[in-house]
């Protein structure tokens, strides 16, 4: 039980709460929040750090990530 609280302790410390933050492009086409304008180009799109991807029509194709928030398990 200590050394779990410990863990727990150190994690929220060291990592915010023990929440890490990822980001991914794979988001649903309805979902996607525009990142981009009209003509943007997939260089301009991913300079912005945006996701890019022009298959889907009616969607933006320049598009912010979503964010994945993951608890990490304290390893040592």
């Amino acid at each position: 039980m200590e050394y779990k609280v410990f863990c727990t302790l150190f994690i929220t410390l060291m990592l915010g709460f023990g929440v890490l933050s990822q980001e991914t492009c794979e988001v649903e086409p309805k979902l996607r929040i525009n990142c981009g304008w009209p003509g943007v180009t997939e260089q301009e799109c991913k300079a912005k750090n945006c996701c890019f991807d022009n298959t889907v029509r009616g969607t933006p194709w320049c598009f912010s990530p979503q964010v994945i928030e993951t608890e990490e398990e304290c390893i040592f």
